[in-house]
């Protein structure tokens, strides 16, 4: 394969605002109003913690009419980690719209005999990330009630609408099997309603004479598993490890699983997702009367073929809510090759990354920036608080923006599909539920950017990006400073010392220790 087209920079029109060249964690004076009080000399306590001595620190305040009210090394543009996400969720609101919905068809050119076509069936996506193996049955059916029985043909998977690239420049090659780094097609599934496009559950329970017992969600023929699990005394260790061979769809399950426990879900990325949806459809078919007697192929849907059956997915104004709640990756990226579609007929990330650079701007955003991907993945993204705090202060005047700010991850608020990320952090503090905002985590970076509501009745934007962290927990550090904002105008804006974690290394799980991944990565929010 030839390596595609370097796309290193986007570059904005505008001003690069020149904030000071100084250290992360050097002195850097407070630009605040002289109403705010010790707010400028609380957060410098905060941010300087002997924990982040090295790391690069960025954050930066302000009210949503453009006012300054603190700001540290805020020009430097850092890996955003999720933060990317901010840029592409709005981007796809302005370049797509709130109703944009994503159809999946089923059609054939082929003459119809009686009960027979007597050619090919073409199964097209056009990117929907929400199109589970029931659905695919719902379109067999559809096809088996038209009448057909019987396709004298292939069935032909149609992902044109998508280029062929299937994993982000810049992705770590060791999180290729896992569910968050899954390959992108125009035609692909997901197991559950978390929506995980591309990835299946590899299910591992305690099974009967020593074995483990492996299922699949969905189940198909289209993976293999391997299977030298074992089931061992109750109270033992679970050690159970589950791994893809590259380049196939080889699953291999090792370890131990104690007599008595629970199952262990494994949410893993297939090879080819769209030979995967085929499978799904293709057995779906079968299931509903429908024989296909050719084999399984690529190709696009010939102009003028007959539609046989449909599915429209939900609106994004709803898939906005699993995208930002629980950070999904592969929702990103399929929004990112949607919009280069959508502008210039391509779904690539060029395009589509194209697309996102060229509404910023509209958004406020200047100066330069590098994003190759949708959802912060790549080391090579780069982008600076200052600029994620223009996007923030941008979207609040646009007429999406209700939806979008709903569809944040809550503070503090236990149900996953509001507090999303953040449902586990700040509970019992002023900035339960006042804080609206987007987290982001790779192994030494972290990053929250968002909105809080103050004790004193105003909405600040705020944006903190932390680089290069070893050995401390950054999002510690994050909820005191989003702690304090909430606070702001109340009878006691005072400032505590986070907790702050320690971060020990843990086990690895692709190119990032455990202990340093967003919590939706781990499926533990």
């Amino acid at each position: 394969m030839q390596p595609r087209p370097l796309r290193m920079l986007i570059l904005l029109a505008g001003l690069v605002l020149l904030i000071g060249v100084v250290g992360a964690l050097s002195p850097v004076s407070s630009v605040s109003a002289q109403d705010r009080g010790d707010l400028g000399a609380d957060l410098d306590a905060i941010l300087n913690n002997p924990g982040l001595a090295g790391a690069d620190v960025g954050l930066v305040v302000k009210t949503l009419d453009g006012e300054t009210l603190y700001q540290r090394s805020s020009d430097r543009r850092q890996q955003p980690a999720s933060n990317a996400k901010l840029a592409t969720s709005a981007a796809a609101l302005e370049v797509l719209g709130p109703d944009h919905t994503f159809s999946t068809t089923v059609a054939s050119p082929a003459h119809r005999l009686g009960h027979v076509l007597d050619g090919d069936l073409y199964l097209k996506g056009t990117g929907d990330p929400t199109m589970l193996a029931t659905d695919y049955d719902t379109l067999a059916k559809q096809v088996a009630d038209s009448g057909v029985t019987s396709v004298r043909g292939r069935l032909v998977a149609d992902d044109t609408w998508f280029d062929d690239t299937r994993l982000g420049l810049g992705w770590a090659w060791d999180d290729e099997p896992y569910y968050y780094n899954a390959q992108i097609s125009a035609l692909t599934a997901a197991p559950d309603t978390d929506f995980d496009a591309g990835s299946i559950i590899i299910r591992v329970e305690p099974g009967t004479n020593g074995r483990a017992k492996v299922t699949t969600e969905p189940p198909t023929d289209y993976v293999k598993i391997r299977n030298t699990a074992t089931t061992g005394a109750a109270g033992s260790d679970d050690t159970i490890s589950v791994d893809r061979q590259h380049g196939s769809n080889l699953f291999t399950v090792s370890g131990s699983i104690p007599a008595g426990g629970g199952a262990d879900s494994e949410f893993m990325a297939v090879w080819e997702p769209t030979g995967y949806a085929a499978a799904l459809f293709r057995d779906a078919l079968k299931a509903h009367g429908v024989r296909v007697q050719g084999p399984t192929t690529r190709g696009a849907t010939p102009a003028g073929a007959k539609q046989y059956a449909s599915r429209e997915s939900m609106p994004l104004r709803e898939l906005l809510v699993p995208f930002l709640k629980l950070s999904n990756n592969m929702h990103a990226e399929i929004l990112t090759k949607t919009m280069g579609r959508a502008t210039a007929g391509e779904g690539s990330w060029d395009a589509g990354e194209a697309a996102v650079a060229d509404v910023l701007p509209t958004l406020g955003v200047t100066g330069r920036l590098s994003l190759v991907d949708g959802s912060g993945l790549s080391r090579m993204d780069q982008i600076a608080p200052d600029q994620l705090a223009a996007l923030l202060g941008g979207a609040a005047g646009r007429p999406w923006f209700g939806t979008w700010y709903e569809a944040l991850p809550i503070a503090g608020k236990a149900d996953r599909m509001v507090g999303g990320t953040l449902r586990n952090r700040m509970r019992g503090t002023p900035a339960e539920g006042r804080v609206h905002a987007k987290t982001g985590s790779l192994t030494g970076v972290s990053g929250l950017s968002g909105y809080v509501d103050t004790a004193g009745g105003e909405r600040l934007v705020f944006s903190m990006v932390t680089n290069n962290s070893i050995g401390i927990d950054a999002k510690t550090i994050e909820d005191a400073v989003a702690i304090r904002l909430a606070s702001e105008g109340g009878a006691a804006a005072t400032t505590r010392a986070p907790r702050v974690t320690k971060v020990e290394p843990g086990p690895r799980q692709g190119a990032n220790y455990t202990a340093d991944l967003e919590c939706s990565w781990l499926k533990a929010c």
